[in-house]
């Protein structure tokens, strides 16, 4: 039954050119992250058919059954994300794909009011893939740049993130960085303003504390963080500015996600 549940569950997967989102799920037997042959192959089968030229990202999260203490599956969940994360990458799936893994520990049975317990256990022993496609962000919203763009468009570009409290560029964002520098002396008529953002503020704060100066404009300071790296590779100053947004635009797409800066082009 296990197995008919994960094939049908990747299958669905695969119907991806019809569906905004689609998850796929594994599943795992109790106290264990280890991927038996069965799910391997699926694992590998989604990677061989899905379209990442039609594929934004991926979100991986783990989860255990009630069972335990909450530091123990915390920890677990987060073993099983990285088992199926270890299979993808090891079978040719672009990681830069990967925009989130993350454990969320063990999924609590509130309101217990009858039917197979052991079941529900089982289901809750999983781990989930998320499927965006690309684009998804709405008209004028890319996550890379394009051949042509107009005044207006917003770049959100996936591998430019941050560490938690800091405007520190990692050695991933400057890859990515560097690649918007060829793009951008090819084009040298693109001007824009980089946009910062934050996540995880109490509603009462607009913006977050950046650690380093222990101020309260940590979008702001992550804004020049790309602004003084992009001067620093010849991108002229007066074709760009930067700003911080603070929490103000949330993506919906989970807190890695608004630690973030964007491109507005102002004018081409």
């Amino acid at each position: 039954m296990l197995k008919s549940i994960l094939i049908i569950a990747f299958f669905a997967v695969g119907a991806l050119c019809a569906q905004e989102k689609k998850i796929g799920t594994v599943y795992f037997e109790f106290d264990k992250y280890n991927i038996d042959a069965v799910q391997e192959q699926l694992v590998t089968n989604f990677v061989r058919e899905i379209d990442t030229t039609r594929l934004e990202s991926i979100q991986i999260y783990g989860y255990c059954d009630d069972r335990g203490n909450n530091n123990y599956n915390l920890k677990l969940s987060e073993n099983r994300v990285n088992a199926v994360k270890g299979i993808l990458v090891t079978n040719g799936f672009n990681k830069n794909k990967i925009v989130i893994v993350e454990g969320k520990g063990r999924v609590l049975i509130d309101d217990f009011s009858g039917g197979n317990l052991d079941d529900i256990r089982s289901k809750n022993r999983r781990v989930d893939l998320l499927i965006v496609k690309k684009n998804s962000f709405g008209k004028g919203i890319y996550n890379s740049f394009q051949e042509h763009h107009e005044v207006g468009d917003r770049i959100y570009l996936e591998n430019i993130f941050f560490e938690l409290g800091s405007s520190n560029l990692t050695a991933s964002s400057q890859k990515e960085l560097d690649k918007i520098v060829e793009i951008l002396r090819k084009n040298k008529g693109i001007e824009f303003e980089i946009r910062g953002h934050v996540c995880c503020t109490p509603s009462d704060y607009k913006d977050a504390i950046d650690r380093a100066t222990n101020e309260r404009k940590l979008s702001l300071n992550r804004a020049k963080s790309v602004f003084k790296y992009l001067i620093s590779k010849s991108i002229s100053s007066l074709r760009m500015s930067y700003k911080g947004l603070g929490n103000q635009f949330p993506l919906g797409k989970g807190d890695e996600f608004d630690r973030r800066v964007e491109f507005f082009i102002t004018k081409i």
